[in-house]
């Protein structure tokens, strides 16, 4: 009783000084208006901003030469805006050219029309607007005897440039990847994209980041449900800050206890392209490069863009092969284990002679040496990861050589495990989707137990449990499963087999885009049907 007292008073506490936080966040700028005395404004600045603990802030009086000196103030943060931009952009010309021009102008409209040399200015008549701007790395300007302020554009260039995609290899096509800059990729996307009616809605999630997003998709082709449902979603998230679009991901997904993704990540502009054309919508944020694709459905975590490119007997075949992939990842250390422990007579008699050879030294049941090896496998594979540069994948493919070899000779697991730990670890490399792949990867250990526990039964019944979990999941009110559950013959034709192009001139009905058709039906050749 008195713990649960203590608790009943930790969490009121706890939201008395949430709310205290969240007042005192929205007085700083609800209600707050522009004066028209420019020092009243920059003072504000100066205090909301804490001007003496905040060496990156620049505050500049200075004075515009026009009809009369006037006085003016510029603020923006060193580092985030262009230093070189606003000397030549917004300096030179008030300070200089004003008395050049006509003087009949009021002074407002001829700082906007005029004397800013730059393409993107606003009139901003919200102090709130003018700060949440400046936060971003835009710079204000006040100028003395009206009570308006500008917000110029001049977002310093700190991001990287355009490279290849790190996470996902490109075979054939395009080599440029997304960025950390939300306005680079959503460029990436318009070169690609020149459909006027291309939309990109832009939003703004997090308390305390502000963290800049986009809502892009094709207008008359997406489902207007689709995008509301994916609108309401994001604005409904609440928290202070969105560093990544894992984030965004993890809060709008329909199932948040599933361990497989409903939502697809990419670092390619041209998948986001494609699945726009196919009625989808995607969500470009601020500071990552990886854009959210929904709904997403099972099939296509385990499609490449370079399917496309091949000629489709080929990316057929390599379907075929990831599949079969998947298929051995999720469930040959337990199928071994199962017919080890507990149905060696479905196995060839000389097999089983084999493999009781080399168990002969192994003092820990099949499960046990599963698992051991598995474990070393994903501590491997995790410290490949963190290590630096190209020692990374060198150490974790010389370490799961060396280490497998030794516990071979040590006699602790036995030469088969190691060949099907060692294939199951490189039938989990084709998958193309990460987070798909370490949904396999998690998996895999509880079908290991239950194969250890109630051998091939287990596995069985651990599947259906699984492809029932499937069957129920759905994303943004798509079925996860489809086109096999609900079947949908013609959405057959671009799943696990990829058939000609000229047989696919239907967009998949499951994502029930506005308008199906992709063009008009084609003969080989490219010559269109009467």
């Amino acid at each position: 009783m008195i713990k649960r007292i203590r608790r009943l008073r930790k969490r009121r506490k706890n939201d008395v000084l949430q709310q205290n936080a969240k007042k005192k966040q929205k007085d700083r700028v609800d209600g707050v208006s522009i004066s028209s005395d420019v020092e009243a404004n920059l003072d504000y600045f100066e205090t909301l901003l804490d001007k003496k603990n905040s060496n990156d802030l620049i505050v500049r009086r200075f004075t515009i030469q026009y009809t009369t000196e006037c006085k003016a103030g510029l603020i923006y943060f060193d580092g985030m805006s262009l230093t070189a931009g606003i000397d030549e952009n917004v300096f030179e010309p008030l300070m200089l050219m004003g008395k050049t021009l006509d003087t009949k102008k009021d002074l407002l409209e001829a700082v906007d029309q005029s004397l800013i040399q730059f393409g993107d200015v606003k009139r901003i008549t919200k102090m709130e607007d003018l700060v949440n701007n400046t936060l971003g790395g835009n710079v204000a300007l006040f100028v003395d005897g009206y009570a308006e302020g500008f917000i110029i554009g001049l977002k310093g260039p700190h991001r990287r440039s355009v490279s290849d995609p790190r996470s996902e290899t490109v075979i054939r096509g395009s080599r440029e990847g997304f960025v950390e800059s939300m306005r680079v990729n959503t460029a990436l996307v318009r070169q690609r994209l020149q459909d006027p009616d291309l939309r990109m809605k832009g939003m703004t999630v997090g308390k305390r980041t502000k963290t800049p997003i986009s809502v892009a998709y094709l207008d008359g082709l997406a489902e207007n449900e689709l995008v509301e449902e994916v609108v309401k979603r994001i604005e409904a998230i609440n928290i202070d800050g969105i560093l990544e679009s894992g984030y965004i991901e993890e809060m709008i997904q329909d199932n948040v206890w599933s361990i497989f993704p409903t939502i697809q990540n990419t670092e390619r502009p041209d998948t986001v392209v494609a699945h726009l054309l196919e009625g989808k919508v995607a969500v470009i944020v601020e500071g990552t490069p990886n854009v959210l694709i929904a709904p997403a459905i099972f099939s296509q975590f385990y499609n490449s863009p370079d399917d496309y490119y091949e000629r489709y007997l080929i990316g057929t075949f390599i379907r075929l092969i990831r599949l079969l992939s998947l298929l051995i990842s999720l469930s040959l250390p337990a199928l071994y284990i199962s017919f080890i422990s507990f149905h060696p007579e479905m196995i060839p008699p000389q097999l089983t002679i084999a493999a009781s050879a080399g168990r002969e030294t192994v003092p820990f049941p099949s499960i046990i040496e599963a698992l051991i090896m598995e474990l070393s496998v994903e501590i491997l594979r995790e410290a490949s990861i963190r290590l630096p540069g190209l020692l990374g994948p060198t150490i974790g493919i010389v370490g799961a050589l060396v280490v497998g070899q030794a516990a071979v000779t040590a006699g602790l697991v036995s030469p088969l495990m190691v060949i099907i730990v060692g294939l199951t670890t490189i039938s989990s490399y084709a998958t193309p989707s990460y987070n798909a792949a370490i949904s396999l990867r998690l998996l895999r250990f509880p079908i290991i137990m239950s194969a250890g526990i109630f051998g091939l039964f287990g596995v069985i019944l651990l599947s259906f449990i699984i492809l029932i979990h499937l069957l129920k999941l759905r994303s943004f009110n798509v079925p996860y499963m489809a086109p096999f559950s609900p079947l949908r013959l013609s959405d057959l034709k671009d799943s696990f087999i990829r058939v000609p192009w000229q047989y696919m001139n239907q967009r998949p009905v499951i994502f029930r885009a506005e308008n199906d058709k992709r063009e008009e039906e084609v003969k080989s050749g490219g010559q269109k049907q009467p």
